[in-house]
């Protein structure tokens, strides 16, 4: 007759068992605590601010005014109007230009993507500031540009239908100033985001999909338009929110190759709050702007079936 077998004893957890459910929050724990110092509670204050009342000397109480609001709207509606615009027209030019250059990098690089890639991030070993002057300098009447088209061909001032939209500066043609020069400086300041993203989403493509399309009489449009550009859709998005975002906040190129008919909220923010200290009005904008970019990624998340990206 065999003795039953002994029942196992209950062994304890191991220490790694009893904290591995821990460890994913804990890795969290730095960046949400980060978050929360230098966003969370600056976006409070900035609210809090939009709803008082006072000056920077006596103090701001919270009395629950939304007269910075009502100033807010009344008054600044166009330079809005042109953030969203000069935003908006710089995004597309970076999903213009970007794409074919990713494109190219993904799929045409070889052994040069690496070297291509440097050539795209080069741009940021160089301030913001010297880059956006370089523009002014690039575009202005007698730089490279402009120069030997007036002094060597003649073409500029001889045919008028060339100068566009605030053009002309005492009856000479001109870029700097303009929002040709504004639009062409947000582009190439934030190109790199846009290139970026997308050459991330195309790089991860598997190449044999888009042979098996044109195995099955697909022509190299419609695979385009059927595999790659659907499967480069996250990188569209993710490049278009680096871009336009920064772009709508933007005041450096709006200040030094723009005019004041270019503004934008960017430039009525920084002067609001560091020049006239009218902090209600400059944090009852920086809300709004920040409210209105959050429903438009929203809205162009749905658009582009992306909703995985912000979830």
């Amino acid at each position: 007759m065999t003795a039953a077998p002994h029942p196992r004893a209950p062994t304890r957890p191991t220490l790694r068992a009893r904290f591995g459910r821990a460890v994913p929050y804990l890795l969290l724990a730095p960046g949400v605590l980060w978050l929360f110092i230098f966003y969370v509670i600056p976006a409070v204050q900035m609210f809090t601010y939009s709803i008082s009342t006072g000056t920077l000397e006596t103090g701001y109480t919270m009395t629950l005014n939304a007269d910075a609001y009502a100033t807010a709207i009344d008054r600044f509606g166009k330079q809005f109007l042109n953030s969203i615009l000069y935003g908006g027209l710089a995004t597309i030019l970076t999903l213009a230009i970007g794409f074919p250059v990713a494109y190219t990098i993904a799929f045409r690089g070889g052994r040069y993507k690496n070297l291509i890639l440097f050539l795209v991030i080069a741009p940021f070993f160089t301030s913001f500031l010297i880059r956006t002057i370089s523009w002014k300098i690039l575009l202005g009447d007698e730089g490279p540009l402009l120069a030997p088209l007036r002094h060597g061909l003649g073409l500029i001032d001889a045919n008028v239908w060339l100068i566009g939209h605030q053009g002309i500066i005492d009856g000479r043609f001109t870029l700097v100033n303009t929002p040709i020069a504004q639009v062409a400086g947000l582009t190439y300041n934030f190109l790199p985001f846009m290139i970026l993203p997308l050459y991330v989403a195309l790089e991860k493509i598997d190449i044999r999909l888009i042979e098996a399309a044109e195995d099955l009489y697909a022509n190299r449009a419609a695979a385009f338009r059927r595999i790659t550009l659907p499967l480069a859709l996250p990188g569209v998005f993710a490049g278009s929110l680096l871009t336009f975002i920064p772009s709508m906040g933007d005041y450096i190129n709006a200040e030094l190759l723009g005019n004041p008919g270019t503004r934008m909220i960017g430039n009525v923010i920084q002067n609001r709050l560091l020049v006239q200290n009218d902090y209600p009005v400059g944090s009852a904008l920086s809300f709004m702007l920040m409210a209105g970019i959050l429903v438009a990624v929203a809205v162009y998340a749905r658009l582009l079936g992306t909703e995985q990206l912000t979830g």
